[in-house]
């Protein structure tokens, strides 16, 4: 039975669309007896990849650790003690924002890239926990994969963390007003992808 459930939002605004779908993925979780616990990545101190490397030249299974002294390696433990994710982040010109795309680039510790190797290689293909992929955006859902590099990131986000996604929430239609609410289906898709994390 799943005992934790870990979410990183990459979105700016809190309470905003990524953020309820992701709380009501959460609370199916909940009624499946999980613990939950949400990191909003604007609330984190993440800094740019650097791109030096360190983190990539040890062999082994074992994620490297990455050089920087901010909120990485804090955010990585918690997601490594939970049994599925929740992968979220608003679609902002044609892909995911920029804040999700700095934690995707820090995530490169998992992978193996020792200097004169052409292309890094993820260090295990263990997939020990599951995952929930969630983005929203202004234009309808279904085109989110066809027309967005969105898809893609959370997916290569998903595989770096050790995480088969089991559902996907694509959420489309969500600008057509400034505080716009999710409908009730929506709401209930998402509650019914968090029990599938169980």
């Amino acid at each position: 039975m799943i005992r934790k459930v870990v979410a990183i939002v990459g979105s700016y605004r809190k309470g905003g669309v990524t953020e309820s779908a992701v709380e009501a993925v959460l609370e199916g979780a909940r009624a499946n007896g999980a613990a939950t616990q949400m990191i909003r990545l604007n609330d984190c101190e993440l800094n740019f990849c650097t791109n030096c490397r360190k983190c990539t030249q040890a062999p082994g299974e074992e994620r490297g650790v990455c050089a920087q002294g901010d909120d990485l390696e804090q955010i990585l433990v918690a997601v490594e003690s939970a049994d599925a994710v929740v992968l979220a982040s608003p679609v902002n010109y044609y892909n995911v924002t920029a804040l999700y795309r700095r934690f995707l680039e820090r995530l490169l510790g998992y992978a193996y890239w020792p200097w004169g190797q052409n292309a890094p290689k993820t260090r295990t293909k263990k997939q020990p926990r599951k995952a929930v992929l969630v983005a929203t955006s202004g234009a309808p859902g279904f085109l989110i994969p066809l027309l967005t590099g969105a898809a893609s990131a959370l997916r290569l986000s998903a595989k770096m963390l050790g995480a088969k996604p089991v559902a996907n929430l694509w959420i489309g239609l969500a600008a057509g007003e400034p505080n716009h609410q999710l409908s009730q289906h929506a709401l209930e898709r998402a509650r019914r992808a968090g029990l599938k994390l169980a």
